[in-house]
Order: C-alpha cells, then sequence, then structure tokens
C-alpha cells in the first residue's frame, strides 16, 4: 500500500481519481485519500471474507466512519459491491463524472489546491487528524492548545499575510509557503 493507508503525518492532500473497479487494497487505498473522484461506472468491493481474511488496510477502521454503519457491514459480511452512484448517494465520493473528464476533473482540483497557501493546506490535515473523533468544545481547545505546530507556524506565517493583503488589496496572492 506504499505506506499510505497509514502515513499519519501525511500533510499534503491526496486525490485519488478511480477508473474502474476498486476492490479490496485497492478500495481501502482510495479510502486513504483526501478528494475522491470516480468515473461512471467504478464499483468498489471487499471481497476478503470468503477467503477468510478481512479487509485490514483500512476499510474496517474508515468506511463505517464514512457510509451508514450497516451499509459497511453489508459490504463487509456479504461481499456486496457498490457502484460509483451509490457511493456518492452516501458521500463516500466527492463526485462521479464521465470517463472522459476523470483526469481533468482530477488536475483541475490539483491546480486549485496548489494556487492554495501551503502551511494552510497541511494546517487542515494536521488539525482534522488531531481534532477526529473528539466532541466540539475539546476538538476546538485541541486545535487551539495542541501538539498542532504546522497550525501554529501557519497563523504567524508570511503567506497568512499575504492572504489578507491580497483579499483587502482586491487581488490574487502570491504565496511562498512561509
Amino acid at each position: 500500500f506504499a505506506g499510505l493507508t497509514e502515513n499519519w503525518r501525511l500533510n499534503k492532500p491526496v486525490i485519488c481519481a478511480l477508473n474502474g473497479i476498486a476492490i479490496g487494497g485497492g478500495f481501502e487505498i482510495a479510502l486513504s485519500c483526501d478528494l475522491i473522484i470516480a468515473a461512471e461506472h467504478v464499483e468498489f468491493g471487499l471481497p476478503e471474507m470468503p477467503l477468510g481474511i478481512v479487509p485490514d488496510a483500512g476499510a474496517l477502521q474508515r468506511l463505517p466512519r464514512l457510509i451508514p454503519r450497516n451499509i459497511a457491514n453489508e459490504m463487509f459480511f456479504l461481499g456486496r459491491r457498490m457502484g460509483a452512484a451509490e457511493a456518492a448517494h452516501y458521500g463516500l465520493l466527492n463526485r462521479v463524472v464521465p470517463k472522459d473528464e476523470l483526469m481533468a476533473t482530477a488536475r483541475g482540483w490539483a491546480d486549485r489546491i496548489a494556487a492554495s497557501a501551503p502551511l494552510a493546506m497541511q494546517t487542515v490535515k494536521e488539525v482534522e487528524r488531531a481534532i477526529q473523533c473528539l466532541p466540539l468544545e475539546r476538538a476546538f481547545s485541541e486545535m487551539r492548545n495542541g501538539d498542532v505546530p504546522t497550525y501554529r507556524a501557519m497563523l504567524g506565517s508570511e503567506d497568512a499575510k499575504e492572504g489578507v493583503a491580497a483579499f483587502t488589496e482586491k487581488r490574487q496572492p502570491v504565496f511562498k509557503g512561509r
């Protein structure tokens, strides 16, 4: 899995563009990504149970947090496949597009991300990890006072000042990653 499913410190957004069948480990890799776009014909499945194993590279941990638990269990226990439209219905996918638009859409998203302030982008991932599953009040406290060094660096960064200045001056910001 190239470490992607368990890289708890990755502060770069990962876009997954799916064009085919995401079964077993391929589905688990997709689940570890930040944005998922799929062509209309994509199907998802977890066929491990009949093999006497379980999907232990992230599906057991992530899927019930992303879609209704009973639907996740149907996929785990029965090996049911799910099409792209249904996956989008449950919020598992960000977007379903025709096959010929898949890569252009994914690259468009990547371009938009690349134009953002790097520390702000990294902060989103860092804070999401730090506060996941915490009650709201504790999540705010963890963000403000916890171990989130990228967030602290972002607050006082040149990019933060540049972003505010560009907004007030009605121009595009020029971010430098510091």
